[in-house]
């Protein structure tokens, strides 16, 4: 477990493995709380989280980047190896004859809304690509939501996240999983697509 204070009032902590069991609750209460926000739209639950979360702590090579401020913690971003991820992220690789062993997996950042614009987005990257660095991995990949340009919940002020992401050296590799989860705007779980980014390290 390490520090690495960001601002003055940020504090950024790593943690890796069994490390990460403190905080547990606190990245379930963001991911249910800022996903719920468009493209994600999930309708989370404190029991999925548990369990889904929980692969996090089995593996030794992933990584929790906490965001605290005041003690509290107001964001989290994850990562572990693909190979070591949910299948439904490793079967768009399997399928296209590409190694898992290669990818390292940035899982979701997850960041309260009073924080953004604050330079910590780019810190919960640093953070994740040097993790993957350090653990020997060439690549590093990541799955974004694909949604209908009018899609009826999308916010009249909503801005895509991918000019950032192209901005830290990623670009679409053309892979696309499928993941079902509970949405705020459906009754029952809705089957989602999801594209692939990926950024080489070397």
């Amino acid at each position: 477990m390490s520090r690495d204070g960001h601002t003055d009032d940020i504090i950024l902590l790593r943690c890796c493995g069994d490390e990460i069991l403190p905080y547990l609750d606190d990245a379930a209460r963001l991911r249910i709380g800022v996903f719920r926000e468009y493209p994600y739209l999930y309708d989370g639950s404190a029991e999925y989280e548990a369990v889904y979360l929980r692969r996090y702590i089995d593996c030794p090579e992933s990584l929790f980047v906490c965001a605290l401020a005041a003690g509290e913690v107001i964001g989290v971003s994850t990562a572990l190896p693909l190979s070591a991820a949910d299948e439904s992220f490793q079967q768009p690789f399997r399928d296209a004859g590409i190694a898992v062993d290669s990818f390292y997996y940035l899982g979701e950042s997850c960041l309260l809304p009073a924080y953004r614009g604050r330079g910590i987005g780019h810190a919960f990257f640093d953070h994740r690509e040097a993790r993957a660095r350090e653990l020997g991995y060439a690549m590093t990949t990541f799955c974004s939501v694909l949604r209908p340009p009018d899609h009826p919940c999308k916010p009249a002020d909503y801005r895509s996240h991918a000019r950032f992401w192209h901005k830290r050296g990623y670009d679409p590799n053309g892979l696309v999983a499928e993941l079902a989860w509970e949405q705020i705007d459906a009754a029952g779980e809705v089957r989602n697509r999801l594209e692939f980014w990926q950024k080489s390290l070397r």
